[in-house]
């Protein structure tokens, strides 16, 4: 289980990670993200295989291999990388950690705690890696990376 109060390292891993890789379609290796992210490389690859796992990320071995998103920054959800680094179950537990809580045997804060995840599931539903990607950018973490995204550069004036 995770912080209680946070999502896990993996995911926040996971997302540096992907705000690294490239959106022109650019495969890119581990190694290189990994540097990119500054996450280990070792925990990057189990990372990126449940990314690919859950159809995130497309892998392909080789010289000419690489992982690149399987889709569009903009269409990627917090929730769906939350789910696939910690499990559909990421946010099941008990508020107080007591091992036996459910609706028939609740703590003092399980009803509290059931309506909470909901909401924040949905309110990871709705975050996308775009807006993560912004924010690294905000943060200036991405400027020196060479598989950094660029973003979409406006046209010279005339």
């Amino acid at each position: 289980m995770g912080p209680m109060f946070g999502l896990s390292q993996g995911v926040g891993y996971a997302v540096k990670a992907m705000a690294c890789l490239s959106e022109d379609g650019e495969a890119h290796f581990v190694r290189e993200v990994a540097e990119c992210a500054q996450v280990p490389p070792a925990y990057l690859t189990k990372v990126f295989k449940k990314l690919v796992d859950a159809g995130i990320l497309t892998s392909k071995r080789g010289w000419a291999g690489g992982t690149r998103l399987a889709c569009a920054p903009k269409d990627i959800t917090l929730l769906a990388i939350v789910e696939a680094i910690d499990g559909k179950d990421w946010n099941r537990g008990c508020l107080l950690g007591q091992e036996f809580c459910s609706d028939e045997r609740a703590c003092p804060t399980h009803e509290f705690w059931k309506v909470e995840r909901q909401a924040i599931a949905e309110k990871l539903r709705h975050i996308t890696l775009a807006s993560c990607i912004e924010f690294e950018r905000k943060r200036g973490t991405l400027g020196s990376c060479k598989c950094a995204p660029t973003g979409k550069a406006s046209p010279p004036p005339s």
